[in-house]
């Protein structure tokens, strides 16, 4: 069986990782981050893209440019996690597994961050485990794709 593609799609503000709140987030810059998160994806097997965007079109555009292309999509959305419906709708609508990730732990943070409102339409979630929840967001999509 031939590799697998997969996306890891990240949210506003991910592309400062390594510059804001390092309390929250660490000192590892994002594109350390990324060149792991591809390395990674190498030993799993995968094609593995990378995609960041602050703007809220530009990633659903990106979902829907996912269709047929991708067989499955880590995803942090950010701060949309909390109240992005649209976001929300968008992977409803492609119909291929998606793993909400974020590197923080969300529960363990401000009340608004409790609630997601995309891990109804996502296959599972995983948070708080720094940059390892990618990693380990990719080795979920191994069942699921």
């Amino acid at each position: 069986m031939g590799k697998k593609r997969v996306l890891v799609l990240l949210g506003p503000n991910l592309n400062m990782v390594g510059v804001r709140e390092k309390g929250v987030y660490g000192d590892e810059t994002a594109e350390s981050i990324h060149l792991q998160i591809v390395e990674n994806a190498k030993k799993l097997n995968y094609d593995c893209d990378i995609y960041q965007s602050n703007h809220e079109g530009d990633l659903i555009d990106k979902i829907h440019s996912a269709r047929g292309v991708y067989q499955g999509v880590v995803i942090n959305a950010g701060a949309l996690t909390h109240y992005s419906y649209a976001l929300r709708d968008a992977i409803a609508c492609v119909r291929i597994p998606f793993v909400e990730t974020h590197m923080s732990n969300i529960y363990a943070r401000e009340e608004f961050r409790h609630k997601s409102v995309i891990s109804e339409v996502c296959a599972g979630q995983i948070a708080g485990f720094g940059k390892n929840s990618y990693f380990l967001a990719l080795a979920a999509l191994k069942d699921l794709m």
